[in-house]
């Protein structure tokens, strides 16, 4: 299944099962909180990497990560066929 929100700045950004797959298991504490990383990325505030300028970061609090503040989810920006194809592809309590 393939889910697609969009960020603060308008952008269509969307989470494959495959990447949850990854996060779920790389990120423990983030299991059962598939939902929470989507909202991350709607309302989160969003930094660019110094790098990798198509790479993204967004960042929101949450009390159920504790001892823990937030999730960082990390989102990479691309375009295919001329239309951007932008996904996330890992997310993590910080």
């Amino acid at each position: 299944m393939r889910e697609e929100v969009k960020d603060l700045n308008g952008n269509t950004i969307y989470l494959t099962d495959e990447r949850w797959n990854h996060i779920s298991k790389s990120h423990p504490k983030l299991n059962g909180h598939r939902a929470e990383v989507l909202k991350t990325v709607r309302v989160g505030r969003r930094t660019q990497d110094i790098i990798s300028p198509y790479k993204f970061y967004y960042n929101y609090p949450f009390q159920f990560v504790a001892p823990f503040k937030e999730i960082e989810v990390v989102v990479v920006f691309r375009w295919m066929n001329n239309q951007p194809n932008n996904f996330i592809v890992t997310a993590y309590p910080v």
